[in-house]
């Protein structure tokens, strides 16, 4: 029995290990990593190489155990996970491809700074640190969707997207702001792409038609909540926000005037809704930074600038999280997506500077932290991919809309570096002042013919239309960056009159602003918001002048000042789409009037007794050349007479709009404020003498 025993005990023991071998594991872990995410303990994504050996570099020594081989393959039949870092590629590509692809590259790998994935059909951009990657690597993780449960998903959910408290109900609710008649909508939008998406390159025709009619042919139903794209409508709602202003340029009446503000408005804020909601449904798209692009210039049409530095910034961050600020070269794109995101980016780029300057506020774009190249004279927009490398850049004297794009990019620059030397928080030199003055006129020297400031050559305008508009927005930027930079030393006085190169450069950029927008401004709205959506349109040159008419009221331009503003003021309130913000700078400019009136009919041979012992008046005197280098302390000095600003009797005054440290006008709609300005430059004339 014991020798029976033994013996069947040694047949089952041979039969043990083979057996275990044949049979499948019913229970415990079902093994699918591969070798070295098994030994780390870290969850494989079961590609070979695996996203984990990717990342540490080992992608070549990333192998996997017989029955994780089998299984991988098994899994990768079934479903394969979209991992693509070239965003110009529709379809998803293997990932062992991929990888090799990079690895054979003969480009060096520093020249990818970070990684773009494609995470619900939007690339995104997640950087080169650890997070990044690793934040999109739990997006790309997900698995695929029971397929089989989706209907029982979908019946489970329809009171979800139903309920007022329901994610879905912002969707419903955007849906029912839309006009229920489709030839309404048609018409507005036609409209748009007629008037006036040229002259500012908002939109893509083609792509924007095709996604509108995908969207008019969707399927109602409980699955319209997954087929509605809020990035795209956002772009359809404030698309109709300009389209209901382009369809009725003439107003008969102010009834229907306020009509056509109220439904206007109504679909920007649809806009700004569905802007704030698209990113919690979908990633980042074009369509959400072209959004943000026309609700900032719709703001700065109504003159609310500071909401418009809001929304730019918002919409710079959509761009950046697409990897907008690393050129599309880089990434490896095709030229006709290049050169989109470049014109995308230097739009953003040229408002965000000029908006943080005229309101005296910091701009989000750092340069130090942006590879972004200067767009070239080229339009590939209306050809395939495939043709785009092989079409050459165009001379300078065949000029498309980039044209345009990258001068005002090259102009904001320099606007970026007037706000970083001169309104910064420490006292600048007056060096700076004029040296980032030649840096403006070096740049409107170098302007094409058809773009001069003082002889344009307008041949072309018949044939590009957009020339004419463009040149209007390039020289307004102009004079906003000169008048910008030396403004603060308007009131500020000198003994040697060193400050006069200033005055007068505020008083001609301030002229020829304002003679545009007389010109200008009477148009019907459709051209006026060819003029005033740019941001040209921040530079308030009447407020400008009026503060020089009270400064100076007895110089010889002062008369043709006051009547030229007369003029804007009558102009503006005869307007029938004044809206409260610029009728808040019309009263401005009229206390301004009111004020250079006063002293011109009040003045007098006698002056105050505490002025005897004041120095003389600065129109006399002979002004000194500004080649000449100054001091740190802004200050010039002449024989016998103390430093200006060293602390002796003769230190002037300077009041606070002539402080270089305040970096902005006031709002105009503190009208208190403007008139305490004024007042103290009314006192400081009659304390010195300036009348």
């Amino acid at each position: 029995m014991t020798e029976t025993r033994y013996e069947g005990e040694m047949d089952r023991g041979d039969e043990g290990p083979s057996a275990k071998k044949r049979k499948k594991r019913k229970r415990g872990r079902q093994a699918k990593s591969c070798v070295a995410c098994h030994r780390r303990k870290q969850k494989c994504d079961g590609e070979l190489p695996c996203f984990n050996c990717s990342r540490r570099d080992v992608a070549s020594s990333c192998t996997y155990s017989d029955e994780a081989e089998a299984r991988r393959r098994q899994t990768s039949r079934v479903a394969a996970i979209p991992l693509n870092d070239d965003i110009s590629s529709e379809n998803p590509t293997d990932t062992r491809t991929t990888s090799t692809r990079a690895r054979n590259s003969p480009e060096p790998r520093d020249a990818q700074v970070g990684n773009l994935f494609r995470s619900r059909d939007a690339p995104s951009f997640f950087g080169s640190s650890y997070f990044g990657p690793q934040a999109a690597a739990k997006i790309i993780e997900e698995p695929a969707p029971d397929l089989s449960s989706g209907i029982r998903h979908a019946a489970a959910s329809a009171q979800s997207f139903r309920d007022v408290g329901g994610p879905f109900s912002q969707i419903w609710d955007l849906l029912g702001l839309l006009p229920r008649n489709k030839a309404s909508v048609d018409r507005l939008v036609h409209v748009f792409l007629d008037e006036l998406n040229w002259t500012i390159d908002a939109i893509h025709p083609q792509s924007f038609k095709l996604k509108y009619d995908e969207f008019w042919e969707r399927k109602f139903g409980f699955d319209d909540y997954a087929s509605v794209d809020l990035r795209w409508l956002a772009l359809l709602f404030i698309v109709l926000a300009y389209g209901v202003f382009l369809d009725c340029p003439h107003p008969k009446n102010g009834e229907v005037q306020r009509e056509l503000q109220e439904t206007s408005l109504r679909f920007y804020w649809a806009a700004r809704r569905a802007i704030v909601i698209a990113p919690t449904f979908y990633g980042e798209s074009t369509d959400l930074v072209r959004a943000g692009l026309l609700v900032t210039r719709y703001l700065i049409h109504l003159r609310r600038v500071p909401e418009a530095w809001l929304t730019t910034s918002f919409a710079m961050r959509m761009a950046q999280a697409q990897g907008m600020h690393i050129d599309g070269e880089r990434w490896r794109l095709s030229r006709k997506e290049t050169e989109t995101r470049r014109r995308l980016w230097s739009h953003l780029y040229t408002l965000d500077k000029t908006i943080a300057l005229a309101i005296g506020r910091p701009f989000a774009i750092v340069d130090q932290q942006c590879l972004v190249k200067r767009t070239t004279n080229v339009w590939l927009d209306d050809q395939p991919d495939e043709d785009t490398s092989a079409i050459p850049e165009l001379p300078m004297s065949e000029p498309t809309l980039s044209v345009y794009n990258f001068l005002a990019h090259d102009l904001a620059k320099i606007i970026g570096s007037i706000q970083e030397r001169c309104f910064g928080l420490f006292t600048v030199s007056y060096d700076t002042v004029i040296s980032l003055d030649h840096e403006i006129i070096d740049w409107e020297a170098r302007l094409p013919d058809y773009y001069h400031l003082k002889t344009p050559v307008t041949s072309m305008d018949s044939t590009h239309p957009f020339l004419y508009w463009n040149r209007l927005h390039l020289h307004s930027m102009y004079h906003f960056a000169r008048v910008t930079l030396h403004r603060p030393y308007l009131l500020r006085q000198s003994i040697t009159n060193r400050f006069r190169y200033s005055h007068d450069a505020c008083i001609s950029s301030a002229c020829a602003d304002l003679a545009m927008r007389i010109d200008y401004f009477q148009q019907p709205l459709n051209d006026r918001l060819k003029w005033t959506l740019g941001p040209h349109h921040l530079f308030n040159s009447a407020l400008v002048l009026g503060i020089i008419a009270v400064k100076d009221p007895h110089s010889p331009k002062c008369r043709a000042i006051l009547e030229d503003l007369s003029a804007y003021c009558e102009m503006q309130r005869a307007d029938i789409w004044l809206n409260e913000f610029a009728l808040a700078e019309v009263k401005i400019i009229e206390l301004c009037i009111k004020k250079a009136n006063q002293f011109r009919a009040s003045r007098t041979e006698t002056r105050p007794n505490i002025a005897d012992n004041a120095p003389p008046a600065v129109h006399g005197a002979n002004t000194i050349d500004l080649t000449s280098p100054y001091t740190e302390d802004s200050s010039a000095t002449v024989p016998d007479l103390p430093a200006i600003g060293a602390g002796g009797p003769f230190q002037w005054h300077a009041p606070p709009w002539g402080d270089p440290s305040f970096t902005t006008l006031f709002e105009p709609t503190d009208l208190q404020h403007w008139e305490n300005v004024l007042d103290n430059i009314t006192q400081e004339q009659m304390l010195f003498g300036f009348q």
